[in-house]
């Protein structure tokens, strides 16, 4: 039986590869076998950073309270579906408009829809992957951004606000951002690096964070009556630190993916400057937990392990291992600061995207100047900089126009019983009915 069902494996895989695709120059050369593993590993890479969604499901739920949880699993499965569905009606002819520039290297439009007929079935990218792989892959990361506000503004936003935040977030600022380094734009020609998205995703995701909670406010009960910070545990720390393996082993699929080939050895060393960055990230923040407050604490140090992951994300290629030690281990040491001072500035962050994404995003940006000799800091430092101005002013547009026309916060009663009940009449945990704010 054992010996069948071998056989059976080897036929079928041999059928999968004898199979003619319509490419130009189809066959068995090795230029096609290259091709057809090249392509094989980006759509691999592609469903590691699919299965990412899950991580910051598990991480925001398992950091907010039991009585939002369902709220914050329904967003976290609508972001990627909305995210997809923008990306391929408009955002992905934004990000990567090749000669259809309309304002110089600003702004440009392929046009709507993505369908490529005369395209899509051929080699791209020097033979690396074709028309519909480069597609999915970036759609990918598209919902990432989104993803990141959810956790910032959880426990008070209005679903419908928030769903219609990221329907224009990802739509229309993502992929405009993104088309002036990715999609060969301005800051592409000045020679502004950004691997998988340090900038590109985590800052601008960082910043869409950042204008939610500063119009939003701060969840009741996160302060006392003289304005000091209280603590708000998370419900389930199981799930968080799930959240958190489930990120990093999606990583691999997000950092190394950008390489854009399965060159081995371009690949093989991403691949360990991601785990290095999460590792030496994560053993910081424990050890600055520790000097901080007193005691490890477990949530700072899983967000050490995502702020490490962050920060190598723009130089994983070209970071020294010494660098990305380097690199990793600040990001680890400023997470639990900034959460600290996020707070003392009544800035309520639920799950610390804050500090992990937007600080750890601009952070690994700007290391790209310091440690990898081929890059200019002061290209890194102006391409951060206009990178959050452009995101932080555009999320701040969208987050007003919704204040002061549906709303973006729920009302005082449906917050303290919790959006599961007020938002989808629904609970996580079935018969557990919650009616303070605890």
């Amino acid at each position: 039986m054992k010996r069948l069902l071998l056989l059976s494996l080897l036929f079928l895989c041999g059928a999968a590869f004898a199979g003619e695709p319509e490419i130009t120059g189809a066959g068995n050369s090795p230029a096609e076998i290259v091709f057809r593993v090249d392509n094989l590993w980006i759509m691999i890479a592609m469903m590691l950073v699919f299965m990412m969604n899950l991580g910051f499901a598990t991480v925001e739920s398992g950091l907010a309270r039991a009585k939002n949880c369902t709220n914050i699993l329904f967003k976290n499965l609508m972001v990627p579906c909305i995210g997809l569905l923008t990306y391929a009606l408009c955002g992905f002819a934004l990000m990567y408009p090749g000669d259809a520039w309309v304002f110089g290297k600003v702004l440009g439009f392929v046009g709507w829809g993505v369908s490529a007929p005369e395209t899509s079935n051929l080699m791209l990218h020097n033979g690396a992957y074709t028309y519909w792989t480069d597609f999915i892959f970036q759609g990918m990361f598209a919902a990432t951004a989104a993803t990141i506000v959810s956790g910032a503004v959880a426990e008070r936003v209005k679903l419908s606000s928030f769903l219609l935040f990221t329907c224009v977030y990802t739509a229309v600022v993502y992929p405009i951002v993104g088309s002036w380094g990715w999609g060969g734009g301005w800051l592409a020609d000045l020679g502004f690096h950004d691997l998988a998205g340090s900038a590109f995703v985590h800052t601008v995701g960082g910043a869409g964070a950042l204008a939610g909670v500063i119009l939003l406010g701060p969840r009741i009960g996160k302060y006392d009556a003289s304005g000091r910070p209280l603590a708000i545990p998370g419900h389930s720390m199981p799930l968080a630190t799930i959240g958190v393996f489930l990120l990093w082993f999606g990583w691999y699929g997000f950092n190394g993916g950008s390489v854009f080939s399965a060159d081995p050895n371009g690949v093989s060393y991403v691949l360990v400057t991601t785990a290095l960055g999460a590792a030496i990230g994560t053993v910081m923040a424990m050890l600055t937990s520790k000097i901080l407050l007193g005691k490890p604490d477990l949530s700072m140090t899983l967000n050490g392990c995502l702020v490490g992951l962050v920060a190598i994300t723009a130089s994983a290629d070209c970071a020294s291992i010494p660098a990305t030690l380097i690199i990793g281990g600040i990001g680890g040491i400023i997470v639990v600061p900034a959460v600290m001072m996020f707070d003392r500035l009544h800035l309520d962050d639920p799950v610390g995207a804050l500090s992990v994404h937007l600080c750890g995003g601009v952070w690994g940006t700007l290391a790209v100047g310091i440690f990898c000799s081929e890059y200019a800091f002061l290209t890194q430092l102006l391409g951060i900089a206009v990178i959050f101005g452009a995101s932080f002013a555009c999320a701040m547009i969208i987050f007003l126009v919704l204040k002061y026309t549906i709303g973006i916060r729920v009302s005082e009663e449906e917050e303290l019983r919790g959006l599961d009940l007020g938002e989808h009449n629904n609970e996580a945990y079935a018969g557990f009915q919650i009616f303070t704010n605890q």
